[in-house]
């Protein structure tokens, strides 16, 4: 098929303990009642179709569902519109390790956002405090399970998630739009002794269920992260549900990693010029671009998106990130290094952080695809090995085999200026290039070199000094040892000694507005260059120098852009345009050569964060 968004007919289901307020949703069918509707569904025991009665499955290409969902054996969501006239029986359903080895099929994670519920309706969700296994059978065979389980009040727009384990029931009166791995395996815990069509009790599976259940007290925590025009309610490996409302009209983009399924449930619109009405379900292909919905609508958005655990190790804090495969961070923290303490316990409070992000997210070790870390210092990559850090007294420190022995997650590393370049280079501003080189001003001047969107970390992974390049032989005194390198002229250190001696020369310089010598910062110049000839001189020079380290990087790799970094880019417009203006007169072969651009980066302090998640994109990619 052609990339076109397709309406879907769902598959409706007859529970019991279903009503009929699925038909105010559209929904039809000759069954006494509809419990459930299937909206988008692979799965035998419901799957949906189109509106001229093909299956979905059979008129969707592998292009159309994207990478993310091609990487799974089996098509990996269900999307259900759900209504309970009577209380759903108490269950759980078991992990994927138990229900591959036990079932032959996959166990399930869902999330339930509530649509509709009437006065006082509710959900049972987790214990109510730690159980023992024995306690909760007896309750069980007693009638009184509900007794031990969490009741929550539902009101219209509340979402709960449910891993496997967790047991749960809806109750009565509760319209829901549930997200949930493509699984039909339920484990009945406890059924209202009610009877089914053939006058039995149905069948329960306390055994299995009494195996698989968590009997800890349960934690109801949410994701909730504003993306834009939605917002993340739920994620797992198997699914990303966004919630988003529409007053006029929106723009979405279905980019070539995941399809965007969209399920109206409420309201009146259109979707790309077609109808769009509550418990209506649209599946925009994988690479279709932007889309937009129209009206005044509320919506859930069903994605398939990548997770990633990304790691910026520092002296004092170690910052982490969860991020997605679109490099949006959707939880982060931090927690002290304490490098005093040695490599041990840095790599105790890494995989602590780990686990934190984890439970904030809601996801699992399983959901993520692998953890990535820049560390300052000699860093060999392929062997996952921190070869020599003076600012964490290590040597030969084997971290990624320990992230993995804590964690159970894959780790990649990388120094800690290349996975902020790697950043840029997937995520900022050097996201539209192949070809690029990030140039930090700070204290020094460090950088790294994107080649094809890889990295190119040279001989033992040592690349790239690029502050350690001689602009001026013999020049100024470099931390290095060498005289005249890019970081004796073009760091921040540089510009304020620099500016502090253009105040000792001149008493008369505006400059010394500021009162005295210890006030000197990295603007002070560029605050005075337009009624300050001394200052003025202190910013050309500044710029020369440092235009003259990026001409040179120009001729030599010939990047699509040289990104900066650091405080000192605040300046914008006072300091790209000069740059770029002598980069292009200087640049080998000036007008005829290939254009590299200059421009600030982004990210500003989440590089360290996003471009640790590359390394293990790249990695995987």
């Amino acid at each position: 098929m052609g990339k076109e968004i397709i309406k879907i007919v769902a598959e409706t289901k007859d529970y019991l303990w279903g009503g009929n307020k699925l038909r105010n949703y559209g929904k039809v069918s000759d069954k006494e009642k509809i419990a459930e509707s299937w909206e988008l569904s692979y799965h035998k025991d419901g799957p949906s179709k189109t509106l001229n009665g093909e299956l979905l499955s059979s008129v969707l290409m592998p292009s159309d569902l994207g990478k993310n969902v091609n990487d799974f054996e089996d098509f990996p969501v269900l999307v259900k519109l759900i209504d309970s006239a009577d209380y759903l029986s108490v269950q759980v359903h078991p992990s994927d390790d138990y229900a591959l080895k036990n079932e032959g099929q996959f166990g399930k994670t869902e999330m339930w956002y509530i649509v509709d519920c009437d006065e006082g309706a509710g959900i049972y969700l987790g214990l109510k405090k730690d159980t023992e296994k024995e306690v909760f059978k007896k309750a069980v065979e007693d009638g009184t399970v509900t007794d031990l389980l969490n009741f929550y009040e539902v009101k219209k727009g509340d979402w709960f998630f449910i891993k496997s384990g967790t047991i749960h029931a809806i109750g009565k009166g509760v319209t829901v739009c549930e997200i949930q791995q493509n699984s039909n395996l339920t484990y009945r815990v406890y059924d209202f002794k009610r009877k089914g069509p053939d006058g039995k009790e149905r069948p329960l599976h306390v055994e299995k269920a009494l195996t698989v259940a968590n009997f800890s007290e349960f934690s109801n925590s949410r994701l909730d992260v504003q993306m834009g025009n939605k917002r993340l309610i739920g994620a797992s490996k198997y699914f990303s549900a966004y919630f988003t409302e529409v007053k006029g009209d929106e723009e979405y983009v279905a980019d070539k990693h995941s399809f965007v399924a969209v399920t109206c449930i409420e309201g009146a619109g259109k979707i790309e010029g077609k109808d769009l009405v509550k418990g209506d379900t649209y599946f925009v292909p994988a690479s279709y671009g932007e889309f937009k919905i129209e009206g005044e609508v509320k919506c859930i958005l069903t994605e398939v998106r990548k997770y990633y655990v990304g790691i910026d190790l520092g002296g004092t804090f170690i910052k982490g990130g969860i991020c997605d495969d679109l490099g949006n961070i959707i939880v982060n923290d931090k927690v002290p290094t304490e490098t005093e303490f040695g490599a041990d316990r840095v790599m105790h409070n890494i995989s602590k952080l780990t686990f934190m992000l984890l439970d904030k997210a809601g996801l699992s070790v399983g959901d993520v695809e692998g953890l990535g870390m820049g560390v300052p210092g000699m860093i060999d990559s392929k062997n996952g090995t921190v070869i020599f850090s003076n600012n964490f007294n290590w040597k030969d420190v084997k971290i990624c085999n320990g992230i993995k022995a804590r964690t159970g997650l894959d780790a990649e590393i990388s120094n800690d200026a290349n996975v902020a370049a790697l950043g840029e280079a997937t995520f900022g501003s050097g996201k539209d290039f192949d070809d690029m080189i990030l140039l930090t001003l700070g204290t020094g001047v460090g950088g790294g070199i994107v080649v094809d969107k890889k990295l190119i970390e040279g001989n033992k992974c040592a690349g790239a000094e690029l502050g350690h390049a001689v602009i001026e032989s013999n020049g100024e005194q470099c931390t290095c040892g060498r005289k005249g390198c890019l970081e004796a002229y073009a760091s921040a250190t540089a510009l304020i000694r620099d500016t502090k001696r253009a105040m000792e020369a001149h008493k008369d310089s505006k400059m010394w507005e500021i009162g005295s010598l210890d006030k000197v910062t990295g603007k002070v110049a560029f605050d005075y260059k337009d009624c300050d000839q001394y200052a003025k001189e202190v910013v050309d020079n500044y710029i020369e120098k440092l235009a003259c380290g990026i001409t040179n990087y120009a001729n030599i790799f010939r990047p699509h852009a040289v990104i900066l970094g650091g405080g000192v880019c605040a300046q914008g417009d006072n300091l790209i345009k000069p740059l770029q203006k002598i980069v292009d007169r200087d640049v080998f072969a000036g007008e005829l050569g290939p254009k590299c651009e200059v421009r600030i980066a982004t990210l500003e302090n989440t590089a360290g964060i996003l471009g640790a998640v590359a390394l293990v994109m790249n990695k995987n990619s």
